[in-house]
């Protein structure tokens, strides 16, 4: 018993043992309620389907045994007189543990998150995985420097004047990467707002062609000619976007020309026959067919018509038949398509004025 009553650093020998037994217990039972808890939330998980559960199980998976240890440490020292210098040691243990901690169950979470995003978004827009990693990075580095900045205020550290020179240091590094950091910003607007996607048929100016890949500063587009074409992300939003794959019909207007020698009584009839050789396709809307015009070698019939595909090869097959239809009913009543001519009348010399064959007989 005089053992017990010992003291060693202002504490009885007794008081140190119930600390140690306090700090042990603790650490040991928190260890153990962190095994079964994670196993029973995987038994949980693999009886559902929602990924919820799943992000819980690696959030739990990654406790790490420091924290425990700090926690069972700051139990056990509460049964102890412990010096200032000792308790400002703990509690810098205990800042770093924490920080450590939260920012473990963050990365994981913040990763499982981004993982089931892409695995739910891949197969529909596979350029999502670039973007959405991006993200990931740039909640990953919030989550890391508001626990610095947490951890600093813990410890008694004035974290205004340091608030105030990471901002002006980051506005010089915002002034440096500015190009950068638009590019990268306007990558994550095109995953959030997808004004495309891979795949998408686009045009933008004069340049056409497919997406093949969204990335963090820069989006490739395939022309139709075969080079690949580089666009800047923030360039890329700025201008107007024609996205040909979001078509849902596809609206045709053509014209197409007879010769003034046409009866009139067929050219009445003209606007049924082009809405009847359109009716007779599948897949198509006739809206309108009207004669439009006397034009210098053609009197002009301008036609209109919806493709319900947004297929450019369905279209041209559409027209095509549609073209041969036209043809077969034209040459039935013998009407003639017009091309480019000339008429050239000229007089014989008789039907000139007096005056006009004085002046020519004198030159």
């Amino acid at each position: 018993m005089q053992v017990l009553d010992s003291i060693y650093y202002d504490n009885t020998v007794q008081a140190w043992l119930i600390a140690a037994a306090i700090g042990v217990a603790v650490t040991l039972g928190l260890n153990l309620f962190v095994a079964i808890l994670a196993r029973r939330l995987r038994t949980i998980s693999e009886r559902t389907s929602n990924d919820i559960d799943d992000i819980a199980v690696s959030v739990i998976d990654r406790t790490k045994f420091l924290f425990l240890l700090f926690l069972g440490v700051w139990a056990g020292s509460r049964a102890l007189v412990l010096p200032s210098a000792v308790h400002w040691a703990i509690r810098l243990f205990g800042v770093i543990a924490v920080v450590l901690q939260v920012a473990a169950w963050g990365s994981v979470a913040i990763s499982s998150g981004i993982r089931r995003q892409v695995r739910l978004k891949l197969e529909a827009d596979p350029g999502t995985a670039t973007a959405m990693n991006a993200l990931g990075f740039i909640l990953r580095l919030a989550l890391w420097v508001l626990l610095i900045l947490a951890a600093l205020d813990n410890l008694g550290v004035e974290i205004m004047p340091l608030l105030a020179g990471l901002g002006v240091g980051g506005i010089a590094v915002a002034l440096a990467l500015q190009n950068v950091l638009g590019d990268l910003f306007a990558s994550l607007s095109i995953v959030l707002d997808k004004p495309f996607v891979i795949g998408d048929f686009i045009v933008v100016g004069d340049k056409a062609g497919t997406v093949e890949n969204v990335g963090l500063k820069t989006t490739r587009v395939r022309s139709l000619s075969g080079e690949q074409l580089v666009f800047s992300n923030s360039d890329l939003l700025s201008s107007r976007i024609q996205n040909f794959k979001r078509m849902v019909e596809r609206r045709i207007l053509f014209a197409i020309g007879v010769t003034y020698q046409t009866p009139r009584e067929q050219l009445a009839r003209i606007p049924d026959m082009i809405r009847e050789s359109i009716e007779t396709q599948e897949n198509v809307r006739f809206d309108r067919a009207h004669f439009k015009e006397f034009a210098d070698s053609a009197l002009n019939f301008e036609v209109v018509y919806f493709v319900l595909s947004r297929e450019f090869g369905d279209y041209m097959n559409v027209q095509q038949a549609i073209n041969l239809e036209i043809m077969s009913r034209f040459e039935a009543e013998n009407i003639e398509f017009a091309y480019p001519t000339r008429t050239l009348f000229l007089e014989r010399g008789e039907s000139w004025p007096a005056e006009v064959r004085e002046a020519r007989s004198q030159n």
